[in-house]
């Protein structure tokens, strides 16, 4: 009788580890069939464009009067309208070396550049009137920090692209404080929640140039993204919470910066630089003053700052260095903390010069404004603006 449970005991085992090794080979072999899926779908990623007839085409002839609030840059009004059915798209896109060049920075309106970790930087691009007569390709797409969210909320919940986010119990929490102020379900449009095929793991996006490691293969497009809030009803003219009026339209209580013509000069500061952690020089910033665009061009860890999607040079009509208590890294994971409720200095670039400002924020929706030395709304010159924040110690050199 022993005998006969022993060899009941036996052949349960060897059932038990067959099935758990062929739950493992199914689970592998889905897996492997999934990832060469997703690789065949990344690899046609920009191939596979946007139906075009999605996109608007701008009339011949058509003026260029209609003023963007986010870049001040004048656009048909085509475009305007385009626009005026959307709302921005705020989006994080990740800096790592290994992970350069990005996609689509160049065409962002604004860029707001600050730390995720101890010593890495990242981005966050806002997206709007620049993108509106083309799809324009964004990589790589990474996860959302709490200062750039409270950044984006000045622009009354503006579309919020991320891959995931910090979410260790704290300030940092950027997820669970999300959550909490209502944007899932509203604006938040957290990869995990949407999926393929509007974001992809690329693993080629660089043409085969540096082996990607995953969290750095990210992509989706402008034109994906907003197909995405059309389909949830997240547009401009639909019931999305408006925090500071009963409008849906994210314009309504929004007061554009002040904007003006560029005036190119020699230039009295050709050359800014400065770094974001000491001995971290692979995320080290130099803007170079050209005085034939009236735009600083940028170069990083000593080389040009190239957008992958368009082999150029990133350049830009404002350069700003935004100076802000720093504190961190505050848990396991690095991460960094910013205060932005309250007030603060900054240096504007522009026009081959330096003005010297104060930045205003007096809550996390609040707009983020400057004013120049006389105490006046600051005004930047048309085109492109990169903020980058830093500690309120860093030297700045120029």
């Amino acid at each position: 009788m022993q005998k006969k449970n022993i060899i009941i005991l036996i052949a349960l085992y060897i059932a038990a580890t067959a099935i758990t090794y062929g739950t493992i080979s199914v689970l592998h072999k889905s897996q492997s069939s999934s990832s060469v899926a997703d690789q065949k779908a990344s690899d046609q990623f920009v191939a596979d464009s946007t139906d075009a007839s999605k996109l608007i085409t701008i009339k011949p002839g058509e003026a260029k009067d209609q003023q963007c609030p986010l870049n001040g840059k004048k656009y048909t009004a085509s475009e305007a309208a385009a626009w005026g059915k959307r709302r921005p798209l705020a989006v994080m896109i990740e800096n790592h070396p290994d992970a350069r060049p990005q996609s689509g920075l160049s065409r962002a309106d604004l860029v707001f550049e600050a730390m995720a970790e101890g010593g890495i930087t990242r981005f966050m691009g806002v997206f709007y009137c620049d993108v509106q007569t083309e799809d324009v390709t964004l990589a790589p797409i990474r996860s959302a920090r709490q200062y750039f969210w409270e950044l984006a909320s000045g622009f009354n919940r503006p579309l919020y692209v991320h891959v995931g986010g910090a979410n260790t119990p704290g300030p940092a929490n950027a997820l669970g404080h999300i959550g909490d102020a209502g944007w899932n379900g509203q604006n938040d449009m957290n990869q995990f929640s949407i999926g393929y095929p509007t974001f992809v793991r690329d693993y080629n996006r660089l043409g085969g140039s540096k082996d990607l490691a995953t969290e750095h293969t990210m992509v989706t497009s402008t034109e994906k993204l907003w197909a995405v809030a059309q389909k949830r009803n997240w547009t401009n003219i639909a019931p999305v919470i408006n925090p500071k009026s009963t409008s849906s339209d994210w314009k309504d209580g929004y007061k554009p910066w002040a904007f003006q013509d560029g005036t190119p000069s020699q230039g009295t500061v050709n050359k800014i630089s400065f770094t974001f952690w000491s001995g971290y020089t692979d995320f080290s910033v130099e803007w170079d003053y050209d005085a034939a665009t009236n735009t600083y061009k940028r170069v990083m860890a000593g080389q040009p700052h190239i957008d992958q999607n368009t082999k150029t040079q990133i350049q830009v009509s404002n350069a700003v260095v935004m100076f802000a208590e720093e504190k961190g890294p505050i848990d396991e994971h690095k991460h960094m903390l910013y205060t932005l409720a309250g007030t603060g200095k900054a240096l504007v670039f522009q026009n081959g010069k330096a003005v010297t400002a104060t930045w205003s924020k007096t809550d996390r929706e609040g707009e983020l404004t400057f004013l120049d030395e006389t105490g006046a709304p600051l005004k930047f010159v048309r085109g492109e603006t990169w903020i980058s924040l830093v500690s309120a110690t860093d030297k700045i050199t120029y």
